[in-house]
């Protein structure tokens, strides 16, 4: 999957949230604003492409403070939309350098 894909997508507001994306942010006190940056100036860190309907991935990026954040992201080749999977902030017990799964 190619981020600039999704970077274009929500450049061109073609996107949409999952309600379960749309919870997280919420609970992790996430705006939808902080979470496009994070993607813009982020980078894949896992791909998922046997994912259905539509491929996805796993994306990290930081908001305007530096602090991270992890989404999900769908992209739809067809029609050139993004879909906002789920968004959350790492847990650093699970994360080595925010990047990297702890064993």
């Amino acid at each position: 999957m190619d981020i600039n894909n999704i970077i274009e997508s929500i450049r061109a507001n073609r996107i949409r949230i999952t309600d379960h994306a749309d919870e997280e942010a919420q609970v992790d006190k996430l705006s939808f604003e902080e979470i496009f940056f994070s993607v813009i100036q982020g980078k894949i860190i896992e791909d998922y492409p046997k994912d259905k309907p539509y491929p996805s991935c796993l994306i990290f990026g930081q908001n305007f403070r530096g602090e991270p954040i992890h989404s999900v992201w769908a992209y739809n080749e067809e029609n050139k939309w993004s879909v906002l999977i789920t968004v959350y902030r790492p847990d650093p017990n699970k994360w080595m350098n925010w990047q990297k799964r702890r064993k």
